[in-house]
């Protein structure tokens, strides 16, 4: 149960108002509507990470659900999932990003992917080890879209914990549509 009573979208006016209108009815948008302005740059930055980034949408979320599992923070797990689906991963390999890094259902380089987003979870800076197989397979602009997404989410878990953020009572996942999605 929340710890604090979530936003009514309805109350919004001005520009929060406007965000409000462009986006999925969510608990996790639901309790944000309390920072006010904030919330805006705060969707477009995820929007940015969700949509615009040129890493392979299966890599990022394995990197976000592995962050959200780390982090104990079961709504960003729930929703992850869903669109984990929604990209045609497996339940083995869903399950597998609960396992770890060495878990049989990944390749190398989802491997790598996993490896170094416990390090940055764990340590703050990855270590050698993690990152340079990482950048020699992904190069420096993937690297640092992963480190953006591992960073994003990791502050996202925190919000969605500190506030106890409920998954939606219909039990639905969000029903978002990003691109490559089957």
């Amino acid at each position: 149960m929340a710890r604090i009573p979530y936003f009514d979208p309805a109350t919004a006016t001005g520009p929060l108002a406007e965000t409000y209108k462009k986006l999925p009815p969510l608990n996790i948008f639901r309790m944000m509507g309390h920072a006010g302005p904030m919330m805006d740059k705060f969707v477009k930055l995820g929007n940015q990470i969700l949509i615009f980034s040129d890493l392979d949408p299966v890599l990022r979320e394995i990197a976000i659900v592995r962050v959200g599992v780390l982090s104990k923070a079961s709504y960003e797990v729930y929703q992850h999932e869903a669109i984990c689906r929604k990209y045609g991963m497996s339940e083995e390999k869903i399950k597998a990003i609960h396992e770890g890094p060495e878990a049989a259902a990944f390749n190398e380089l989802e491997r790598l992917v996993m490896r170094f987003t416990d390090d940055v979870v764990a340590n703050v800076r990855a270590c050698d080890a993690t990152f340079k197989p990482l950048v020699e397979k992904l190069g420096f602009q993937q690297t640092q879209h992963l480190v953006m997404a591992i960073g994003y989410y990791m502050m996202v878990s925190r919000f969605l914990e500190t506030f106890d953020v409920d998954i939606e009572e219909d039990g639905r996942p969000a029903g978002l549509k990003l691109p490559g999605m089957g």
